[in-house]
């Protein structure tokens, strides 16, 4: 019988794995509060359902790509840098996003409570989260 590394024991993987991506978390939201041009904690205390809906598919998106990091990688150092890389061309596709929709700010209608463009912003970052994830190797 083969005795398993403190280290390589699944439970310490897991919670290093769950530590590591949480702060991650922490940091891509911090970036995207300062992309966006509004306060999105804020906001949401205010019960802005535009700006939760956005917020909370930013969170998932960047979630979902760090689940992808993790499945395809064996080292902590891969896997952050490929989780950081995605949640990078998750901020691109935000940008693309307000870039491609020039009779309107995205911005400013998601601060104004505009539920389908919340709507639409979480939609693009939960679907592109997918494909992005998919080709992280």
């Amino acid at each position: 019988m083969t005795e398993i590394g403190f280290w390589s024991h699944p439970l310490v993987e897991t919670t290093g794995y769950f530590s590591v991506v949480v702060l991650c978390l922490i940091f891509s939201m911090v970036l995207f509060e300062l992309v966006t041009k509004y306060n999105n904690w804020e906001e949401i205390r205010k019960g802005n359902v535009a700006v939760a809906m956005a917020t909370g598919g930013k969170i998932f998106g960047v979630a979902n790509i760090f689940r992808y990091s993790i499945e395809q990688h064996n080292s902590l150092p891969q896997m952050i840098g490929w989780g950081l890389f995605g949640f990078f061309l998750l901020v691109v596709a935000y940008v693309l996003f307000e870039f491609l929709t020039p009779r309107f700010q995205i911005d400013k209608e998601i601060e104004e409570d505009n539920r389908s463009v919340g709507f639409i912003s979480l939609t693009i970052s939960v679907g592109l989260s997918f494909v992005i994830g998919a080709s992280i190797s």
